[in-house]
């Protein structure tokens, strides 16, 4: 039985973290649901919006941040290991950036065409924001009950290989069949930025599995 645990037995639970943590889940689901709008919209004034409506997530991920990581410093008795969930906010923060800059940088460039591969990735992306809240959900109970989020982790890994595929198949074809240079490098900026976010996702996931062999 490791310290934390031992502990525990003497000290009431800190479970303030729990909530938190699974808000931050709720808005990168929130934020790769509305990339899908976005990235599928016809309307410029419509995409427009959906960035403003990401950005608002984005902006809320990093207050209910700010407040987990002052309460890190400040709880003598963590429900996890410290650096672990330090870790998990800091990939939770990277998805939220990085759908955030991948919508701005859509908006910003203005690519003639938003190819197949775009759409694709960030139906991965979304299928992701989906695995993370469904295992985030079931920190609390982690110890008892760990299918339910390993299931997820592994559903994670998987989404990030399939992600790699899609960036990299994506990239080799647009050397081969792009002439127009600007082209080429405002949908390889775009599509670079959606990659990280499925890393970053993966990440979230090692995390996961990292707190489920610890407490499990």
């Amino acid at each position: 039985m490791n310290k934390n645990s031992i502990f525990s037995f003497l000290l009431p639970k800190e479970n303030k973290f729990f909530p938190l943590i699974s808000h931050v889940g709720e808005l990168n689901n929130l934020a790769s649901i509305t990339l899908n709008k976005f990235i599928n919209s016809k309307d410029k004034k419509e995409m427009q919006d959906l960035y403003f409506t990401i950005k608002s997530y984005e902006r809320e991920g990093d207050e209910v941040l700010s407040v987990i990581f002052k309460e890190l410093n400040s709880t003598f008795i963590t429900p996890f290991d410290r650096e672990d969930i330090h870790e998990l906010c800091e990939r939770l923060d990277d998805i939220l950036d990085n759908i955030n800059s991948a919508t701005k940088r859509v908006i910003l460039f203005q690519p003639k065409v938003i190819p197949n591969s775009m759409i694709e990735l960030c139906k991965v992306i979304g299928e992701c924001g989906n695995a993370i809240f469904i295992s985030l959900q079931e920190l609390k109970t982690i110890n008892k009950k760990p299918a339910v989020a390993m299931e997820q982790c592994e559903r994670l890994h998987l989404l990030e290989r399939k992600g790699d595929e899609i960036y990299e198949q994506y990239v080799k074809s647009l050397f081969e069949t792009e002439t127009d240079p600007i082209e080429l490098f405002k949908n390889k900026e775009i599509m670079q930025v959606l990659e990280r976010t499925t890393d970053a996702a993966n990440t979230v996931a090692k995390v996961i599995k990292t707190i489920i062999v610890k407490y499990a």
